[in-house]
């Protein structure tokens, strides 16, 4: 407590102390292993470096007129705005729609059926790409079962084709995040007072009235961070792209954190070289590119968030 003067006591002091003690850690732990490599990213970028090297090749802005220059880098944005907008479009409304059946009243076998669709979410991303990549290869059950039930001819091959790869890629990254979306909408669902529903059913509100009129407005505020959780993971696709696609075909499903690996562990177009500088504008653009749509995602929910107090007042 404070006095009127706003002078703490002295046990206040000693636990503002302690609490400052506690966060020291985790902020030394921050500083190092976040905030250090974030400002050397900008650093490098300024320079010609294969990352081994000493740093004596400042070049300034060469390495973003390059990037801005290069087709594959538009190739691998474009790419990683249509996986994000895919993964979030269908995750918000599948994840939706999943939570609403798991959360009616007459659903037997909640508890196991939320279970089945939360596993993906703890399993290793990595894994799941390249278990997928097994399953969607040439010689794969999914290929095998078309052929075995006369619904395919011949092998297809799924991962050959831009298309094609590209929609698995969105279908299995929607299915990996679906089970924690879920969680987000039926945490919004229960905190739903179940007099407004009752309310509507002595009013004759079927299911549709009552999901349009109760359920999705007052689901807002949950819809905005799960859009936001969404698309900030859709910007970050790199473990699943590389392990079950690996920007194949023809870099038609590189992503924009894959193209920045490439460049600085894979030797770029060329596999000869590393470039490290190039690749460290590349990871900068990535992040202002995160950093802008966060940012405008965040607008969207103060602004929502503002009218939702409004209405409630």
């Amino acid at each position: 407590m404070a006095d009127k003067k706003g002078n703490l006591s002295k046990t206040n002091r000693n636990r503002q102390l302690w609490a400052y003690i506690f966060i020291l850690p985790q902020a030394i732990v921050f500083l190092v292993l976040s905030l250090y490599p974030i400002i050397m990213s900008y650093v490098y970028s300024f320079y010609s470096w294969d990352g081994a090297s000493p740093l004596t090749n400042f070049i300034g802005f060469e390495n973003y007129v390059e990037l801005f220059q290069t087709p594959r880098f538009w190739g691998a944005l474009v790419t990683t705005i249509i996986y994000m907008a895919g993964t979030t479009a269908l995750g918000v409304g599948a994840s939706l729609i999943l939570a609403i059946i798991l959360n009616a009243n007459n659903m037997k076998g909640k508890a196991f059926y939320r279970t089945i669709y939360f596993i993906p979410v703890v399993a290793t991303t990595a894994i799941i790409g390249v278990i997928m990549k097994n399953i969607f290869g040439i010689d794969g059950s999914v290929n095998q079962m078309l052929q075995t039930i006369g619904l395919a001819d011949q092998p297809i091959s799924w991962l050959n084709s831009s298309s094609l790869a590209m929609l698995l890629l969105i279908l299995v990254g929607t299915w990996k995040n679906l089970g924690i979306n879920m969680i987000y909408w039926l945490s919004g669902l229960q905190s739903i007072p179940t007099d407004l529903y009752e309310s509507a059913q002595l009013d004759g509100a079927g299911f549709w009235k009552t999901l349009f009129h109760i359920t999705l407005p007052l689901l807002k505020p949950i819809l905005i961070v799960i859009l936001l959780l969404s698309v900030v993971s859709g910007m970050n696709a790199f473990d699943l792209v590389k392990t079950f696609t690996n920007g194949n075909p023809y870099h038609t499903t590189e992503t924009l954190d894959l193209y920045v690996f490439n460049y600085a562990f894979g030797g770029g177009l060329t596999g000869s070289t590393t470039r490290m500088g190039y690749a460290s504008a590349a990871g900068v653009m990535l992040g202002m590119f995160t950093l802008l749509i966060s940012g405008i995602f965040g607008l969207i929910s103060m602004y929502t968030q503002r009218k939702l107090k409004k209405e409630a007042n």
